[in-house]
């Protein structure tokens, strides 16, 4: 399930460090955050949808990696980022 334009376009707006950024770690935490919280409803309804299924883990996967790199880069981002968006860790 993707997110609608407009919607997109108030997450990014929300969570850019600057004016115009759409390419920080934590922009594309809150995208995939977004379409992961949309799956997730998904599946409330569509229990035997394995193939959105694999996608989700797929989606979980890439945001672990960028909340890695978080990690890695800068801590104190990194648990903002955590707390912003109620991500278990």
């Amino acid at each position: 399930m993707s997110i609608a334009a407009d919607r997109k376009a108030e997450v990014i707006k929300t969570n850019a460090t600057k004016a115009g950024d759409t390419g920080s770690p934590e922009v594309q935490v809150a995208i995939l955050s977004e379409r992961i919280n949309n799956l997730t409803n998904h599946f409330k309804t569509h229990v035997k949808d394995n193939h959105s299924r694999r996608g989700l883990l797929k989606l979980v996967s890439t945001r672990r990696s960028l909340l890695d790199y978080l990690k890695k880069k800068d801590e104190a981002r990194y648990k903002a980022l955590l707390e912003k968006h109620n991500i278990r860790r």
